[in-house]
């Protein structure tokens, strides 16, 4: 039987909702039966298929560990009932099955012909010389091709979009640019359907009609609606999402086709007219709000700093809920406002946590005093008909007091992990941080986890050399494995605390330690060899 090509889902009851696809584009089946190299024929079923996954088994029933979207191969080495077979494949999803002739069988039996005809599954006769792997591999390639155009396609789109922000009238702009990229009809709507801006080629009246009615789904006027919805009229593809800020605000878009990408691209686009449409901003909260649309489309720190306004510390957050749903905007910007902040940012997709960016707390009082003289005492004193002047807040000197750090505390219903206090430049360190450190409260079911800064015996070390050393020890070790060397030991060596952290199984934590272990030529059990591998790992 030949290895899986994708790791199984776990044993348990079916699925009642459809599971959330990989992050690659769909591949149609008819480009691998064009990879004549594979000798693969379509002998059943229907000719059109999607194909998300790659799957072998030779169980009876691989209905439990099947996500859907498969193309599942087998040589049939179980196989006793073809109908029922192909019907408990239907029913978990499949896209296709592809069926090994030779050692088990010497052709496809007629009956799974019969079966797959009657139920709609495309069934896929692999040659004796063409290795399950072979398929899999070409699969994955196909994949690798179309998301690296995927790719491409929405850095190009958020690169034009984040150019359309910066105009003078950016709402127009944005949705202009957005429809230019989507090929279609892009407006803003009220929650009544009436129409602030757009740009496009209209669609018929039928077609906007039912895009009026799709808006009025999303515009969230009660409780429970939905953030986004799609339909299709006429062969016009419909699609609406909500706007963040409460106000009912709604982009909906009208395009001949779909293509992969449009969701992501749609969704840059609602992160900036959220942003751009919110209402009575004054000149810093739109400042503040420039920055971070700035710092999602990945400006550098030294455009940041200026609108934020501050240089730090800051402190990044990460946040999910602790019920598991995912979170809307209202919910995210609820969490953020508890917080003491408006910077969030919850529209990465779903299943991604809740990214929170804290400022500084109350900024002191930065005037000096003399000697024997307190800071009230050394402020300006106002003559008669005169008013204070209030004093100017320069970069802090030797000798003065800097803005205290916010310090994050825990909100009911949410597992957050946070950075330590760090200055603008070290933002995205501290995001990647932020995100073990969210790992970490959800493994031990903690409703906080604060990075701690580096301290005590290793803030002795100079950088540079801890730095240094913690390449060349860590050198051997792949990302993927340092990361979870690094969760590992950040909880104690525990398996299923680590398995948790990192949504894997605990099989392939014990797998990766193993291999650490090996690469490093280190005994991981050894007490003196987790301190020193834990100092490097805190220096990456």
């Amino acid at each position: 039987m030949d290895e899986p090509s994708m790791p199984n889902s776990s044993a348990g009851a079916p699925q009642t909702t459809p599971p959330t696809g990989p992050p690659t584009p769909p591949i149609p089946l008819a480009e691998l039966l064009a990879r004549e190299e594979l000798g693969l024929r379509r002998i059943a079923g229907p000719a059109d298929a999607d194909l998300l996954w790659v799957h072998t088994s030779e169980m009876a029933d691989p209905y439990p560990y099947l996500l859907g979207g498969e193309l599942l191969l087998s040589a049939g080495v179980l196989l006793t009932d073809p109908d029922h077979y192909v019907g408990r494949l239907v029913q978990a999803g499949a896209a296709a099955l592809g069926f090994g002739v030779r050692p088990v069988h010497e052709t496809v039996p007629a009956a799974l012909i019969e079966a797959c005809d009657r139920q709609g599954l495309p069934l896929l006769e692999v040659p004796p010389e063409t290795p399950f792997t072979t398929i899999a591999r070409a699969v994955w390639r196909l994949m690798a091709e179309a998301r690296h155009r995927e790719l491409r396609r929405v850095t190009r789109a958020q690169q034009a979009l984040a150019t359309a922000a910066a105009r003078p009238d950016p709402v127009p702009a944005v949705l202009h640019q957005l429809a230019t990229q989507l090929g279609g009809r892009a407006a803003l709507l009220t929650a009544r359907g009436q129409e602030l801006h757009a740009a496009g080629r209209r669609p018929d009246p039928e077609a906007a009609g039912a895009l009026t009615r799709l808006a009025r789904v999303v515009a969230r006027e009660r409780p429970g609606s939905p953030s986004s919805a799609t339909d299709t009229h006429g062969g016009t593809h419909l699609s609406a999402y909500a706007l963040g800020g409460g106000e009912g605000l709604v982009l909906a878009l009208a395009t001949r086709q779909r293509e992969s990408g449009d969701h992501t691209v749609a969704g840059i686009a609602v992160v900036l007219l959220s942003l751009l449409a919110a209402p009575h901003q004054g000149a810093d909260a739109a400042g503040r709000s420039a920055a971070l649309v700035r710092m999602l489309l990945g400006a550098s720190p030294a455009e940041v700093a200026p609108l934020l306004g501050s240089t730090g510390p800051w402190t990044v957050i990460h946040a999910r809920r602790t019920d598991g749903a995912p979170a809307d905007a209202l919910t995210a910007g609820a969490l953020g406002a508890s917080l003491g902040t408006a910077l969030v940012d919850a529209e990465r997709g779903a299943g991604e946590a809740v990214r929170v960016l804290l400022g500084p707390g109350p900024e002191p009082d930065r005037i000096s005093a003399r000697p024997g003289e307190t800071a009230a005492q050394a402020r300006p004193t106002a003559q008669p008909g005169e008013t204070t002047p209030e004093p100017a807040r320069p970069t802090a000197q030797p000798g003065e007091r800097t803005p205290e750090p916010a310090r994050p505390t825990p909100r009911t219903g949410w597992t957050l992990g946070a950075s330590a206090p760090t200055p603008v430049t070290a933002l995205a360190a501290a995001d990647a941080v932020a995100a073990r450190a969210l790992a970490h409260a959800r493994a031990t079911r903690a409703p906080l986890t604060v990075d701690a800064p580096t301290g005590g015996l290793a803030a002795l070390v100079p950088p540079e050399q801890a730095a240094a050393h913690a390449r060349a020890l860590l050198a051997p070790l792949t990302a993927p494995l340092a990361d979870t060397l690094r969760c590992w030991l950040s909880l104690h060596g525990s398996w299923d605390r680590t398995a948790v952290a990192l949504g894997v199984h605990r099989n392939t934590v014990r797998q990766r330690i193993g291999r650490c272990g090996e690469l490093l030529a280190m005994d991981l059990d050894d007490m003196d060899v987790r301190t020193e591998l834990w100092f490097a790992l805190r220096q990456t």
